[in-house]
C-alpha cells in the first residue's frame, strides 16, 4: 500500500497544518489576515530552495513559480490556497497521524467527547489501512487546502528532481483568501500564463469537479430609532426586531443549507451583528443556474423592502454583490482540461466521478477571469469543523495523477 510520495505528503501536510493562517471576511487588507503571510513566506522560500524558477509574490499576495517544462507542451498552471475556513476554530492546531487504520471509531484527545465513526462516515470505513491525518478536536485540521499545498509541493520537488520526466511547462500559484472568495483576481490569469490549470482543492478520491455554485453576498443594514427604553413608547424602533423578521421571513423551510442538497441552491444567513439601534445581517447567495441566482437576490431584496413598509421611520438599504460563477458556463465550452484529469485518473485505475461543487473554489474565479481551471480531489472529508481528516495514501493519488496528467498533456 506504501507509495512513494507518502512520506513526504505526511511530513509537509503536519507541518503546514499546525501553522495557522486563516482568513478574516472582516478585514480589507490583501491578505486578509497577516497571519497568512507565515505559509506564504515559507513556501517562496522552499520553492526557492528546491530550484523552482521565477518564484516571486504578487501584488495580489500570491506566491507563484515555474518548473521549466522538459519538452514541449501546453503550459499547466496548479493553484492550491494557504488559508484555512473562517467558520472554525483554526488557532493552536495540533496535527496527529493514526497509522494503519484499523477501522473503528477515531476518538480526539482534546474533546473526549467528539467521535469520527465510520458509521456516521462511510468514506472512512473504505480507509481501513491507510494512514490518516487529524486534529485533536478542538481546531480544525486546515487539510482544505494545505492537502493540495502539500501535493503541489511535492509534485514540484519531483518533477525538478526527475529532469527525465516529460511534462511542458508548469505554472505554481499559492493563493491566499480562498475561503472567503478573495484568492483570485483578474490579474491573476495575466501573471500566472498557463494555457490551463486546475485547482487541488477537492474531496473523495476520483473527483474532477468542472460545475461549481454561482455566488453573491447580500448585506442587510437596519438603522432604528434608539431612545432609552424606559422614554420608549412610541418613540423606539428596534433594528434587532427588524433584523429577527427580515430573517424569519425569508424561507426557512426550502432554502436554507440545512434542508437543501445536490443542485438545489439556498440563501444562508452568516453574521447578525448590531444592537437595538443597528443592525447588520450577512448572508450568502447559491445556485448553480444564473437566473435562479439572480431571483435569490430579488427575494432578499423584496423582503428587506416589505419589511421597510411595516417601519417607515427605520432605513433598511440591501447591497448585493459579485462573488463567482459556476465554472461550467466556460468549461463546457471546451472540456479538454476536464478530459485530460479523466484520462489520468483512469490511469490510475480509478473511474473519474464529476459531481456538482456545493461551493466554489479559486478555479470558479479563474475560469470566469479567462483559463479554464477544473478541480481535482486531494481527500480531504469533514472540512471546516474538528472532525476534519485526510488519508495520506488518498493524496499521493493525487500526486500521482497530477504527473500522470502532465505527461499525458506533453504527448498531446
Amino acid at each position: 500500500m506504501k507509495n512513494r510520495f507518502d512520506q513526504e505528503l505526511e511530513t509537509r501536510l503536519v507541518r503546514y497544518a499546525a501553522i495557522d493562517s486563516q482568513s478574516d471576511e472582516t478585514s480589507p487588507s490583501t491578505p486578509s489576515s497577516v497571519i497568512q503571510m507565515d505559509m506564504l513566506n515559507l513556501l517562496q522560500q522552499e520553492l526557492t530552495e528546491i530550484g523552482a524558477r521565477d518564484v516571486k509574490m504578487t501584488g495580489d499576495s500570491v506566491v507563484m513559480a515555474t518548473i521549466p517544462g522538459t519538452t514541449e507542451g501546453p503550459t499547466i498552471g496548479f493553484l492550491a490556497h494557504v488559508d484555512t475556513a473562517p467558520q472554525f476554530n483554526a488557532t493552536g492546531v495540533k496535527p496527529r497521524v493514526i497509522n494503519g487504520y484499523n477501522g473503528g471509531a477515531i476518538t480526539f484527545p482534546d474533546d473526549p467527547e467528539l467521535v469520527l465513526s465510520p458509521e456516521d462516515h462511510p468514506y472512512l470505513a473504505e480507509k481501513i489501512g491507510h494512514d490518516l491525518i487529524t486534529a485533536s478536536g478542538t481546531t480544525l485540521l486546515g487539510a482544505d487546502d494545505k492537502a493540495g499545498v502539500s501535493i503541489l509541493m511535492t509534485l514540484a520537488r519531483y518533477l525538478l528532481e526527475n529532469k527525465d520526466v516529460p511534462h511542458g511547462p508548469i505554472r505554481i500559484a499559492f493563493t491566499p483568501d480562498e475561503e472567503i472568495g478573495r484568492g483570485v483576481t483578474e490579474q491573476l490569469p495575466k501573471d500566472m500564463g498557463a494555457d490551463f490549470a486546475y485547482t487541488l482543492d477537492g474531496g473523495e478520491v476520483g473527483e474532477i469537479e468542472y460545475e461549481s455554485f454561482s455566488a453573491d453576498r447580500a448585506v442587510i443594514k437596519i438603522t432604528g430609532v434608539s431612545i432609552h427604553p424606559g422614554l420608549a413608547k412610541g418613540k423606539m424602533v428596534n433594528a434587532a426586531h427588524l433584523a429577527a423578521k427580515i430573517v424569519q421571513t425569508l424561507p426557512q423551510a426550502t432554502m436554507t443549507p440545512e434542508v437543501t442538497d445536490e443542485r438545489e441552491g439556498f440563501i444562508h444567513v452568516t453574521d447578525m451583528n448590531g444592537g437595538s439601534s443597528e443592525m447588520e445581517v450577512k448572508l450568502i447567495l447559491r445556485d448553480f443556474e444564473m437566473d435562479a441566482l439572480e431571483a435569490q437576490g430579488d427575494l432578499v431584496s423584496q423582503v428587506c423592502a416589505a419589511v421597510q413598509a411595516t417601519e417607515p421611520r427605520a432605513q433598511i438599504t440591501c447591497e448585493i454583490s459579485h462573488q463567482y460563477r459556476n465554472m461550467r458556463y466556460w468549461l463546457e465550452k471546451d472540456m479538454t482540461p476536464v478530459d485530460l484529469a479523466r484520462e489520468a485518473c483512469r490511469d490510475q485505475g480509478i473511474e473519474p466521478l464529476s459531481v456538482p461543487i456545493r461551493g466554489g473554489t479559486d478555479g470558479s474565479r479563474l475560469t470566469e477571469f479567462g483559463t479554464p481551471c477544473p478541480n481535482i480531489f486531494t481527500g480531504m472529508q469533514c472540512i471546516h469543523g474538528p472532525l476534519e481528516w485526510i488519508s495520506v495514501q488518498d493524496m499521493a493519488v493525487a500526486t500521482e495523477l497530477c504527473l500522470s496528467l502532465v505527461g499525458k498533456a506533453a504527448r498531446g
